[in-house]
Formats: C-alpha cells, sequence, structure tokens
C-alpha cells in the first residue's frame, strides 16, 4: 500500500523540480540576451555626456549631438533601471531627479562624460557609483582654461551633495594651501557646503566651481616655461620671459594634452571602468595670453596626489582607531566602575539584611521567652482564680479585708479616702439624677450641700492625717539615724 502513496508523489516532486529548472533556464537566457542587446546598443557613446567628436577645440563649447544625447538618455535608463547584484544603490524615488540632473548637466558642459566605477569608502566598503569625469571651463585674465574634475553621486544623491575632486595629470600640480581643494584634490566650494535638495543640482556646482577656480585657480604646470608660441620679446631684453600666473602657468591652458596623455585616475576610483569614452582633452584659449611676468618663478615641488591621499587617509584611519579604542576603553572603564560600585553596594546590602535577619532572630526568642513567661503567670492566674473563686468561696472572702492597714493612721486615712471617693460617685449620681429629671432641683441642692459639707470634713481629716504620718516618718527617720550613730 506504501507504493501507491510513495510513487505519485515522487512523480509530482519530480515534476515541481522539472519546472522550476525550465522557468529558470528560461529567464537565465531572456536576461542574457537582453543585456546583450541593451550593451551593443549603448556602447558606442553610452557613458557620454558629450560626444567626442562634438569636443571643442578652441573658445566656446559645442553643443552634444542628437545621437549622443539619444544614446546617454538610452545609457541612463538601462542603469537607473537595472535590477539584482548589478543594481544602483539609489532610491527609487530620486533616480528620476539623477537622470534630469545629468541631462541637464550634459546640456550645459559638454566636457563632461559619465560612466559607472567602484567606489572605495574611507571605511573600506565598496559600491558602484556614478561617475562624472571631465573637463570644467574656467577664465582667469579673459583666458579660458579647462580644469579636470571628478564627481561622484554618492548613495544618498540628490538629497545630499556629491564628491567634487580634481585630478591633476602627471603634468600638474595642486596649488598648495587652496582655500576649496585640499591636497588630494578634494573641492570643498561653498555650494557643496550649502547644498540643499531639491534647490541645488549639478549645473550650479559646475557653474559655481568654474567661477571660483576663475578666481584661484587650483592647478598648475609642473614646467617652469610655456611652450614657444607663448614666449614673448620684451624691449630692451633678449632672453624670453615665461609667461606666469602666480609663478606658474595654469593648467589645461592653450598648450593642449594629447590623446597620449592618460587621464589621472582618482584616488577615490578604481582603475578598471565599467563604461568609459575617454577622448583627448584638446582645448585652444579663447584669447590671447597676457605679456609674460618680469622673471620665472621656481618650480613648486608637491607630492604625488595619491600618496598624500594614501597618507592622509591612513593617518585619519588611525586617529578613528585611536578615537574609537579611547571610547571603547571610557566606555568598558566606567561600566567597569558601575559594576565594582553595584558589587560594593550588594555587600553592604547583604550585610545590612544578614543583620537584620540576626536581629528578628533575637527579637524573636525574646518574644518566645516573654510569651512564655505570660503563659506561665496566665496559669498561676488562672489556678488562683479557680481556687478562689466559685464554690462558695467569694461569700466565705470580705473585700474589705483584701488590704490590711499596718497602723491606725493609716486605716483611718484608707476609710476616710474610701469616704471621700462615695460621695464623688453619690454627686455623680445625683448630677445624672438631676438631669434625667428624676430628681428635684429643691431636693438636688440640700443632698449636694449635705454631702459636700461632710466631703469637706473627710477631706480635712485626710490631711491631717497625712501631716500626722510625715511627722511619725520623720521622727521615726531620726531614731533610727541616732541609734546607728550610737551604735
Amino acid at each position: 500500500m506504501g507504493l501507491f502513496f510513495i510513487i505519485p508523489l515522487l512523480t509530482f516532486v519530480g515534476w515541481k523540480v522539472s519546472r522550476h529548472l525550465f522557468l529558470f533556464t528560461v529567464q537565465s537566457f531572456v536576461a542574457f540576451f537582453t543585456t546583450f542587446f541593451w550593451i551593443g546598443r549603448a556602447r558606442p557613446t553610452s557613458t557620454s555626456i558629450s560626444s567626442s567628436s562634438e569636443m571643442p577645440t578652441s573658445g566656446g563649447s559645442a553643443p552634444s549631438s542628437p545621437s549622443a544625447s539619444r544614446s546617454l538618455v538610452q545609457y541612463l535608463n538601462q542603469i537607473l533601471s537595472m535590477r539584482g547584484p548589478n543594481q544602483l544603490p539609489y532610491e527609487e524615488d530620486v533616480k528620476w531627479a539623477i537622470r534630469q540632473n545629468l541631462l541637464a548637466l550634459a546640456k550645459e558642459y559638454a566636457g563632461l562624460q559619465v560612466q559607472t566605477a567602484p567606489f572605495t569608502h574611507n571605511d573600506g566598503r565598496s559600491t558602484t557609483l556614478l561617475q562624472i569625469f571631465g573637463t570644467i571651463p574656467m577664465y582667469y585674465r579673459d583666458v579660458k582654461y579647462n580644469i579636470p574634475v571628478e564627481m561622484w553621486l554618492l548613495e544618498s544623491f540628490p538629497r545630499v551633495a556629491p564628491m567634487a575632486i580634481v585630478t591633476p595629470t602627471q603634468e600638474m600640480i595642486i596649488k598648495p594651501q587652496h582655500r576649496f581643494v585640499d591636497a588630494s584634490g578634494i573641492v570643498t566650494v561653498p555650494y557643496l557646503q550649502q547644498w540643499i535638495y531639491p534647490r541645488s543640482n549639478l549645473v550650479d556646482l559646475a557653474q559655481n566651481m568654474s567661477e571660483i577656480f576663475g578666481q584661484d585657480p587650483p592647478l598648475y604646470s609642473r614646467q617652469s616655461a610655456v611652450p614657444s608660441h607663448l614666449q614673448r620679446v620684451q624691449t630692451g631684453a633678449h632672453s624670453p620671459r615665461t609667461s606666469s600666473i602666480h609663478g606658474t602657468n595654469p593648467m589645461y591652458s592653450s598648450s593642449s594634452i594629447g590623446p597620449g596623455s592618460p587621464r589621472p585616475q582618482s584616488p577615490y576610483s578604481a582603475p578598471n571602468r565599467l563604461h568609459s569614452l575617454n577622448p583627448p582633452y584638446t582645448v585652444s584659449p579663447s584669447a590671447s595670453p597676457r605679456p609674460p611676468a618680469p622673471a620665472p618663478a621656481p618650480a613648486v615641488r608637491t607630492e604625488n596626489p595619491v600618496e598624500v591621499f594614501r597618507s592622509k587617509a591612513i593617518s585619519a584611519l588611525s586617529e578613528r582607531l585611536d578615537h574609537d579604542i579611547n571610547v571603547i576603553s571610557k566606555r568598558g572603564g566606567s561600566e567597569m566602575d558601575d559594576l565594582f560600585n553595584t558589587q560594593v553596594l550588594l555587600n553592604e546590602r547583604s550585610a545590612r539584611a544578614d543583620q537584620g535577619i540576626h536581629e528578628m532572630k533575637r527579637e524573636k526568642e525574646a518574644l518566645e521567652e516573654e510569651l512564655q513567661l505570660y503563659m506561665t503567670n496566665t496559669m498561676e492566674i488562672e489556678s488562683w482564680l479557680r481556687q478562689n473563686d466559685g464554690g462558695g468561696g467569694r461569700s466565705q472572702f470580705d473585700i474589705d479585708h483584701a488590704f490590711e492597714p499596718t497602723d491606725s493612721l493609716s486605716n483611718q486615712l484608707l476609710e476616710n479616702t474610701a469616704a471621700d471617693l462615695a460621695i464623688e460617685d453619690l454627686l455623680y449620681s445625683l448630677d445624672r439624677a438631676v438631669q434625667d429629671g428624676v430628681v428635684p432641683w429643691d431636693s438636688y441642692y440640700k443632698a449636694v450641700r449635705t454631702l459636700s459639707r461632710e466631703q469637706f470634713y473627710i477631706r480635712a481629716t485626710c490631711a491631717k492625717v497625712l501631716a500626722a504620718q510625715r511627722h511619725f516618718q520623720v521622727e521615726s527617720m531620726a531614731l533610727r539615724a541616732s541609734s546607728m550613730s550610737v551604735s
């Protein structure tokens, strides 16, 4: 009978497994061909904000071609709609804003390109982000120069500002102690510091960087002399003078960088690119250079930006590690102190509780002893009551003889005191009776007058008896003292 249940069960399980394998195979083929189709279509200009053929070679910037714009739109639609492990780490509700920012930047700045590239955070986390690279124009002393930059759109973009980096080539150096560019090339212009979503955008950021760099160029050439077509001979001198800006030449001036010079790698980006179009940055000035300075300035020596960033990153990580160790040590020390204080408090309370228990035990023993004494006394009283109460014992016992006076004065005092108390009880009873209307007022007055007179004489007698007793006691004490002195 078991085979009739096992065989259909195995058949059903095999059918379910085969069905899932078939669906998985079909989905894999569909995903593969779809990805291959999109990559094949987007490969020519997928990462380019501006077509390389449209790069300006003099003066102004040429707009992107319609085909390049369509390719950019297709590329952005593709990478922003990806799902699965290759999905970009941006929130769904801001992907449209990211797309619009990049399209607007492509319309205004033809020298910038976009791609996806790995990005490594300071804490070691690595992720794939959108990267904008290329050049932005600046005008220094009416001469146009192109500054190579990179922009990383971080995970929280556009709610937080992007990371902008100046990327000098091997022939360039970063100006030391620049106000808005540090030694590693990271840009901190006011627009980045005051980034507010959704008012801020990439176009205004690029414009702000262009204006600030035009006032204070961040890059200079390592060469001490400019090309021959920039040299001029001044009156009264035969030696050529070098045109300079603060002693050196700003980058990307009239001397062009040919296709052989590679674009520098940012310290934040990996060497490999997912999609890359790197046209040569060839730009000519839109106006003639100004006359040269009187004398060439010495070349400024600087360190490699990658090494500077590496040393700064190591220093920052070391400081953070030391800070974390100190914080953990302080926290552990404070917790240990709290635990020790709690232990001391618990020990004190334990000793106090033990002392209370011992005191309660002693008090219990004392109460048990007193209870035993009370029970013994109760038994004795009950025994005495049984002997002296009932059985005709009360009729034979006279309560007046319960206390025997020692002398005649004591006997007289006892009788007068009893009479005084009896009169007090009688007066109290008369008061109650006259209030209740039992005794008339005239009878009440006569009785009270008579009893009060008698009580007065009784109390006078008691006073005389007490005085006589005191005199007798004094005489007894004097006689006893004289007898003791004689003996």
